[in-house]
């Protein structure tokens, strides 16, 4: 079996698979950018079991982080609870993507395996819309090459930046009012960062499909996702493992 880690800025998923099609467990942690890697050793100790997992059933082990403060840490652990040395997403490792952007070195791992995942399950253009921290918009061209992307303000970010630089709007929770016209400070806020943030990736959609010339296939995927895309009048396809698809994919590629 293989261990595939996904470190994003707000959350940790962690997932083992058997197969292609065999996904054995899929486990989500917060990112703690002060713990060591004995804290994270015994974290992923404990969730292995606790899927009843075995360490020593996991073979392999692949790593996709834009934290950097905590790669090594994530890589020490892996050893210390596997006994391998995992992959990690970036320079040197085979992917077989092709990208046609400024500067390659500067695209995050979870771009390049996003867009590898959805070169090789989807029709091309392709628009992957990753709703997390920062909510990216990742661009696949006619001939499924990584073309660019569009990075926005994640909703979370959205609602917390509204609360703590105002003096009376609260916190509120991520989810869609009945009605866009909200009646209460809540609803109000609430349609505002997801009504709007819905109407926002409609918008890009269409001025992206303008430049390509070209109705694409947009799929949707992230933490956020599922509180925003129903309110999209975009046609999307929600696939919710599509980040976990493309490190195992990655993994088999350069295991061989």
């Amino acid at each position: 079996m293989v261990l595939v880690i996904d470190a994003g800025n707000t959350n940790i998923v962690l997932a083992v698979y058997a197969a292609q099609d065999d996904l054995r467990m899929v486990s989500r942690i917060a990112t703690n950018r002060a713990w060591t890697s004995d804290q994270y050793a015994v974290e992923l100790d404990d969730i292995l079991r606790l899927y009843s997992i075995s360490p020593e059933e996991v073979s392999g082990a692949i790593i996709s982080s834009v934290v950097p403060q905590i790669t090594g840490a994530l890589r020490r652990a892996v050893e210390r609870v596997i006994g391998c040395d995992a992959m990690t997403v970036g320079p040197g490792i085979r992917t077989g993507l092709r990208i046609r952007t400024d500067n390659a070195n500067e695209i995050g791992s979870d771009i390049i395996v996003a867009s590898v995942a959805a070169a090789e399950k989807y029709d091309a253009p392709t628009v992957v819309i990753d709703m997390g921290t920062v909510t990216k918009l990742i661009i696949l061209d006619e001939e499924k090459v990584l073309c660019g992307a569009v990075f926005a303000p994640g909703v979370r970010i959205s609602a917390e930046a509204l609360s703590e630089k105002t003096a009376q709007l609260p916190h509120v929770a991520l989810e869609a009012p009945e009605r866009v016209i909200g009646t209460g400070t809540s609803s109000c806020i609430r349609s505002g960062i997801i009504y709007g943030h819905a109407a926002m990736i409609d918008g890009i959609c269409q001025r992206i499909e303008e430049q390509l010339g070209k109705k694409c296939t947009v799929i949707a995927t992230g933490g956020h996702a599922r509180s925003v895309y129903p309110h999209c009048r975009t046609e999307i396809t929600y696939d919710e493992n599509l980040l976990l698809e493309g490190l195992f994919s990655i993994y088999q590629r350069n295991a061989k």
